[in-house]
């Protein structure tokens, strides 16, 4: 059949309209895979063990889940750890990030296993995006002003750890995570993505109402613009610790499983 001029611009802007919806929203135009796999991802000022009492909820509902140990090194070391774990699973499989691994998510889960992303108070930059640049359209969070260095090494002060990144967790235990924060090198977070999975990944983000460590406008902002499906959480930034049943229930669903 032959296409005439009008026929064809009209065509190419449905495709071009249909390409745009396609990169966008996937969480709500998608049905998610069932996985039976899922592997999680800590941030800065913490370790794998940041997970234990989500791993324990999604063990329970038969899941085979597994923290990643981040290097908190670089961007590509860390993304590479995360990639080394993705291709252990044997099917279909949750990729989850808290905090600054949102950045690993969003490059590592481009990954053929990963069915779904999790974002819990996350980073979501968008593709070779400058997130610190991003970061700063929004008001300072306070633990910010936290972060203290010994050369290349950067951590959480303690008085910024207890109130500013575990805000809602009892202290005694607060101060047990402080304990154990891994330090992180001042060449991560020089890091851009080149991948924005969740242009192509069904996505959900956990807000975190009560941040002082990411603005929660930032991360209102980040999950809107990638489509994911959103919940909010009155939670400090460790709603992973102090709301876990929320934050399983998250996952369970981009897992395709009955929370």
């Amino acid at each position: 059949m032959m296409m005439n001029r009008r026929t064809f611009s009209a065509a190419l802007v449905t495709s071009a309209a249909a390409s745009l919806i396609s990169t966008r929203g996937m969480a709500a135009n998608s049905t998610p895979v069932k996985a039976g796999n899922v592997v999680l991802v800590h941030g800065l000022f913490a370790d794998g063990s940041c997970w234990s009492e989500v791993i324990a909820r999604l063990q329970a509902a038969g899941l085979n889940a597994t923290a990643v140990q981040n290097p908190l090194t670089t961007l590509p070391e860390a993304v590479a750890s995360a990639e080394r774990v993705l291709a252990r699973q044997d099917g279909p499989t949750v990729l989850v990030g808290h905090s600054f691994s949102g950045m690993i998510v969003t490059e590592a889960g481009v990954h053929p296993n990963v069915s779904a992303l999790v974002y819990v108070a996350a980073r979501a930059p968008d593709a070779g995006e400058d997130y610190t640049a991003l970061a700063k359209t929004y008001p300072t969070p306070p633990a910010t002003a936290g972060i203290v260095f010994d050369g290349d090494e950067g951590r959480l002060s303690e008085k910024a750890f207890l109130r500013d990144f575990a805000g809602d967790l009892p202290e005694a235990k607060a101060r047990v995570l402080y304990a154990v924060q891994e330090p992180f090198q001042k060449t991560l977070l020089t890091g851009k993505t080149t991948h924005a999975a969740w242009r192509s990944k069904p996505s959900y983000y956990a807000v975190s109402t009560e941040d002082r460590t990411i603005n929660p406008d930032l991360e209102r902002f980040m999950a809107k613009r990638m489509g994911a499906k959103t919940i909010e959480v009155k939670a400090s930034h460790l709603s992973l610790i102090s709301h876990p049943d929320e934050i399983t229930r998250l996952i369970l669903e981009a897992a395709g499983q009955q929370a």
